[in-house]
């Protein structure tokens, strides 16, 4: 159940509770909060934390047409105590969006964009995500104002003694993908992130509409990351038509400041890639990790970057060649089903996760895939142990979403 929480410090805006009470028995995982698809306001860029003291951090804003995304956009914080089965709404963040939620040095951070495609901020919390500072200039928060920005809640990546974090700009030519710009964010790890000063961004590197034969549409949404030789890269979603399955990794110099893409060399095949998802590196196995959104044979689409329906667990050696593990996730239907742009931890042998899900039917169904109208929790067990044979209902090895479309 959600609570009614009061704000102080700069937060002077009511906190409400859950949209509805909702049957919510069979939405997988935990509800953490539910928006009726009526509202035309919908779940976003969902983020995952977990605090010193144990308790775990849930966030996601709200987009669609009664949202205030373009003005001053709403990112909503929720808590747990009790490892996920619970949670309460602790905040909500006015002109915070498409924001990473984040621990440093047992301080918990937003940092993404004040509005759709507005300035680069980043927001602190020293109370457990109940009250945030507010960024009015260079030195609490602004960090880079006077374009349009975009990004998502990917991994902020602690090495060598710095914080990086992918962003683009929204100032290319074209439409949405074609116009992004991307590049690489950093910060000394024992700076105060707020002071603007302390920050190096990359150079920006735009779209060539000849990539990929001629079919490359865009990168968005990248991810730092470490390589297994050392090096940052910033991996990307890839807007391809009509197969999708692709990323892109651009190299980053060791001082933050050069980014460097080779098309010849730097797409790689990515079942998922249409689709934001978030990567990370487990000591324990040794392998990099990601929860994508494949289009399962079942599903082929001429618009693989809205199928959404399956969440797969998926692992690599070396960032290059990526294998599906298990199907953790699945929904025969793609128009109104999605489970996607999932946030996710280790925690020993599980995985935590937050999930933006688009579920239901009838006067509770999504709006569409997209258009999610929950904010779930998810806890997958013994993850490193998972197989194919593991997989949600219906698409385990020989079931129906590895039939072709024309199966029937």
């Amino acid at each position: 159940m959600v609570h009614r929480k009061n704000g102080t410090f700069v937060l002077v805006i009511s906190l409400l509770p859950i949209a509805a009470t909702v049957c919510a028995q069979d939405v997988p995982g935990i509800v953490i909060n539910h928006i009726p698809a009526s509202s035309q306001i919908y779940i976003g860029s969902p983020g995952i934390a977990v605090l010193p003291n144990g308790d775990y951090i849930a966030k996601h804003d709200q987009f669609g047409p009664r949202s205030t995304e373009h003005g001053r956009a709403v990112t909503e914080v929720f808590g747990s105590s009790d490892r996920g089965l619970s949670w309460s709404r602790r905040a909500v963040v006015q002109d915070m969006y498409w924001a990473s939620v984040f621990t440093h040095e047992g301080v918990l951070y937003l940092l993404g964009t004040s509005r759709n495609h507005g300035d680069v901020v980043i927001r602190r919390s020293t109370d457990g995500g109940r009250t945030w500072t507010e960024a009015k200039d260079k030195r609490s928060g602004l960090l880079i104002d006077g374009g349009k920005y975009h990004c998502a809640p990917v991994p902020v990546l602690l090495h060598n003694g710095r914080l990086w974090r992918a962003m683009e700009d929204a100032m290319g030519q074209g439409g949405w993908g074609r116009h992004f710009n991307a590049f690489m964010m950093s910060v000394p790890a024992d700076a105060d992130l707020l002071n603007a000063d302390n920050w190096i961004v990359s150079n920006r590197i735009g779209r060539d509409p000849t990539w990929l034969d001629n079919t490359f549409g865009g990168w968005l949404e990248g991810n730092a990351v470490l390589t297994p030789d050392g090096r940052i890269v910033n991996i990307l979603r890839v807007e391809t038509k009509p197969d999708g399955g692709k990323a892109a990794v651009i190299q980053i110099s060791a001082d933050g400041k050069t980014a460097v893409f080779d098309p010849e060399s730097g797409f790689i095949d990515f079942p998922g890639g249409a689709k934001k998802f978030t990567i990370r590196f487990d000591p324990a196995s040794k392998l990099y990790w990601t929860l994508s959104n494949p289009v399962l044979p079942r599903h082929k689409d001429p618009n693989p970057g809205r199928v959404r329906n399956a969440l797969a667990l998926m692992s690599s050696k070396d960032l290059r060649h990526w294998t599906i593990r298990c199907i953790l996730l699945y929904h025969p239907d793609i128009e109104k089903h999605g489970f996607q742009y999932v946030d996710w931890l280790f925690e020993g042998a599980d995985i935590i996760a937050a999930s933006r899900t688009a579920y239901g039917q009838g006067a509770d169904a999504a709006h569409n895939q997209h258009d999610a109208n929950y904010l779930t929790f998810h806890r997958f067990g013994d993850f490193r142990t998972l197989t194919m044979s593991d997989s949600a209902p219906g698409a385990r090895p020989g079931e129906a979403a590895w039939q072709p479309p024309d199966a029937d």
